[in-house]
């Protein structure tokens, strides 16, 4: 499944990663080595400038900084990690000598978690660190469930291919897209021939069985960092193909056709053949034109499929939108 909104895997270390902003050399020595004694991975920098530079390219759950350093202290880190977006969220523990009350207010509402002031008793800083990693796995099991959410809300329950909602909301977006950046944009839409006759004859459990395979089919045949499929209803799906013309599209539907149809589909009620139709339409090869729209392309694409099955079901029809002439081809 491929989604320009995908949704990132989330992971989280059983034991985090900390990143440790400390000016003074010996500090960070000493805390380095009982943060490592304690079992953590320790990345050690002298000043918040480099903590930052480290945090654009690499996600640190944990960060550990001092308040006063050089070039940018502990205070406008924290609020600078705040404003970035990163993998997951970031625990930061705050070190300093200032133990006023203004100092610590201070400090929570520049972004820190937490407050522990020097000297550092070792027992307590891995005592913080300890409470701070219930709190990263609290958000980390509330990532994953809001993604497991997110996944659920975009797919198909049978399928596993997108669903409409998705199809509805997506779409528009890859057609802009390829109209901004003057990419052609063609759609397939796929109906399973006389699938009817597969549920009164097998059972509605064997037709799932083929729509489920179908949508499998499909999904490893194209390609899988930019191509997509969605159930568009029933035993019909479309298909997305970015940044392929007229001409790519038709050979898209027709490997595709003789994928479906060469190969059984073995079903809880025995192999079953299928066949299916397919409905091409493109944008031309510069994308979408101002006066076309998504609808467009939706409704073109059913109409090809209309006349597919009109010609005697497993083969496709086109056509490319604003072409000077409409095309259209037979498999």
């Amino acid at each position: 499944m491929s989604d320009t909104e995908s949704v990132t895997p989330i992971t989280l270390q059983a034991t985090p990663t900390i990143l440790l902003a400390e000016d003074d050399p010996v500090t960070r020595m000493l805390m380095t080595r009982f943060l490592k004694n304690a079992g953590y991975e320790v990345d050690a920098v002298a000043n918040g400038s480099e903590a930052l530079d480290k945090m654009t390219s690499r996600y640190y759950p944990m960060l550990v900084t001092d308040w006063e350093m050089p070039q940018m202290d502990g205070i406008a880190l924290c609020k600078a990690v705040r404003n970035m977006q990163l993998d997951g969220y970031v625990y930061a523990l705050l070190l300093t000598a200032r133990d006023a009350k203004e100092h610590i207010i201070a400090g929570l509402e520049a972004g820190a978690d937490d407050y522990l002031v020097k000297p550092v008793h070792e027992a307590e800083l891995i005592a913080r660190l300890n409470a701070g990693r219930r709190i990263l796995a609290l958000e980390h099991s509330l990532r994953v469930a809001n993604q497991r959410n997110r996944i659920l809300s975009i797919t198909d329950a049978l399928t596993g291919a997108y669903n409409r909602r998705y199809l509805m909301e997506q779409l528009p977006r890859e057609f802009e897209r390829c109209r901004r950046y003057g990419y052609p944009l063609s759609v397939l839409m796929c109906d399973l021939d006389h699938f009817k006759q597969v549920n009164d004859q097998r059972s509605h459990a064997a037709g799932d069985d083929v729509l489920q395979q179908f949508a499998s089919r499909a999904q490893k045949f194209i390609r899988g960092n930019s191509d997509w499929i969605a159930r568009y209803g029933g035993e019909e799906f479309l298909i997305v193909l970015p940044e392929t013309g007229y001409d790519e599209s038709l050979i898209v539907a027709e490997k595709l056709r003789q994928l479906i149809a060469s190969t059984p589909f073995p079903t809880r009620a025995g192999d079953v053949s299928v066949t299916a139709s397919f409905g091409v339409a493109s944008t031309g090869l510069q994308g979408p034109d101002l006066a076309l729209h998504v609808e467009t392309l939706i409704r073109a694409a059913d109409e090809s499929l209309y006349k597919a099955k009109m010609a005697g079901r497993n083969c496709f029809t086109g056509q490319e939108l604003g072409a000077p002439l409409p095309r259209a081809a037979h498999g």
